[in-house]
């Protein structure tokens, strides 16, 4: 038998965070992560994670304070599901995720809902792995995205209406981002400083509420980036990634 723990406000500021263990360049996002978890854990929040060294973790929370424009009553909302590395194939997925279904039985909650996709990205739970422990396709967003719950009574989840926009009024290079994963203050760093060497227009807008994060105009799992006014893409990018990302979609 494994051995898991959650975090909690006793342990959070001595447990690591999984996804960011190395690399000096991402500490100030494993400290604004652990300032965000430690606000949310009294919520309901929950990051559960191996207790060994490694990026083994699920991290999910009541829809209804989940920081993504997703809409629903009573069910719980995987934000990340992560298994890397020499850790892959020993069944730590299925006995995360099972986890949280149990808790959300508990709980006596609707279900269980995540964002992913049709075609498999690094940024989202992979679909073929939820499907096939019960999860159903419930609702879609333009570009491939989509909404899969397991329901417990019948009830479904849905994109907020807001979402479905997918476009703003700027023009610029618009980026929204959050604080819950410890890669985010430097990608925005990086992006920051190309942006400002290239005199390339950058609005970058902290998604710091919930209530923002509810409104969002389009697909969000922490960082979402528009361009000439429409949706692009939830991909975190440091500045190489930007250089190529904006020369594609300018040819």
């Amino acid at each position: 038998m494994s051995n898991y723990i959650n975090l909690s406000k006793e342990n959070i500021a001595t447990e690591h965070v999984c996804c960011a263990i190395a690399g000096m360049k991402h500490q100030a996002g494993v400290n604004a992560k652990r300032e965000w978890l430690a606000s949310r854990v009294q919520e309901g929040h929950v990051f559960r994670k191996l207790n060994e060294n490694g990026k083994v973790f699920i991290e999910y929370a009541p829809l209804e304070t989940a920081w993504v424009p997703v809409v629903g009553d009573n069910y719980l909302y995987i934000y990340c599901q992560w298994v890397s590395g020499k850790f892959k194939g020993h069944g730590h997925g299925k006995a995360l995720l099972e986890y949280c279904i149990n808790d959300a039985k508990a709980q006596k909650k609707s279900g269980v809902c995540v964002v992913s996709s049709q075609k498999k990205s690094p940024f989202l739970t992979d679909k073929k792995f939820m499907v096939k422990n019960g999860f159903e396709v419930v609702d879609t967003l333009e570009g491939g995205y989509e909404l899969l719950a397991l329901s417990f009574d019948g009830s479904q989840p849905q994109f907020a209406e807001n979402a479905r926009q997918q476009k703003i009024d700027s023009q610029d290079l618009t980026i929204y981002y959050g604080l819950q994963c410890p890669f985010i203050p430097n990608g925005l760093k990086e992006v920051t400083a190309y942006c400002t060497a290239n005199n390339i227009p950058l609005n970058t807008i902290a998604i710091d509420s919930l209530e923002k994060a509810k409104a969002l105009p389009g697909m969000f799992n922490n960082w979402a980036i528009y361009y000439k006014g429409r949706f692009q893409t939830i991909h975190m990018m440091n500045e190489g990634q930007l250089k190529k990302f904006l020369a594609k979609l300018d040819d």
